[in-house]
């Protein structure tokens, strides 16, 4: 299986490879790093492994326990393939997609940030939804106010969550992840991106034109 990790290391020589050692002796097969951010003389990672799937998690987390300096703050799954661009391939798809470039963006989206599912429903409460991903609740819990732009939270269950407006539709959008750490500031502004430009294909003002207008 796929997991990410997300760990805070401090930035200076070696570091990395404190960690990359250890995660190699406990078996994982590591496929990608992304530095988060670095300053203070630290620095947030996400490192994605490949992992046996009859091999329990924690013993990646006990394996890094011996680093010096480095915390775990977070072990989760990912269906992201390390590598790859998936956001580009998406907004190809949603190009294409006509009355349904809304609802191909939202069922991507737990992949592009490894999380559980997304919804989007009307700006206004009562939050009416208009389309959900595979695994997401009923009720889809959106917050009783939708912030001006993306915003992450930790509701008091634990779910982490982005909540996005999408103003020119009046739509808002929620994006969540139950397990592994709140979404980081360079996942919601990776996220503000994909919306803006998603905002801005012709093919979706058309469709939802369309989809407003309704039959006939």
């Amino acid at each position: 299986m796929l997991l990410r990790l997300r760990i805070t290391l401090p930035d200076q020589p070696g570091s990395l490879g404190r960690v990359t050692g250890a995660l190699g002796v406990a078996g994982a097969d590591i496929t990608q790093i992304v530095v988060l951010e670095r300053g203070g003389g630290q620095a947030v990672d996400d490192v994605t492994v490949f992992w046996p799937d009859a091999s329990p998690r924690e013993l990646l987390t006990e394996s890094l326990r011996e680093v010096p300096g480095v915390t775990v703050e977070g072990v989760w799954g990912t269906r992201e393939a390390p590598g790859t661009y998936p956001e580009l391939e998406i907004l190809k798809y949603v190009t294409t997609a006509g009355d349904r470039a809304l609802a191909t963006l939202i069922d991507s989206m737990p992949v592009l940030f490894s999380a559980d599912w997304a919804a989007v429903g009307t700006e206004e409460e009562p939050h009416a939804l208009v389309h959900a991903s595979w695994r997401a609740p009923s009720p889809v819990p959106f917050p009783a106010e939708i912030p001006a732009r993306p915003t992450a939270a930790t509701l008091g269950t634990g779910l982490h969550v982005i909540t996005a407006p999408l103003p020119p539709l009046a739509l808002a959008l929620l994006l969540a992840r139950a397990e592994g750490p709140a979404f980081h500031r360079i996942e919601v502004h990776r996220l503000t991106r994909i919306l803006e430009i998603f905002l801005t294909l012709p093919a979706v003002e058309r469709g939802m034109a369309r989809r407003l207008r309704g039959p006939g």
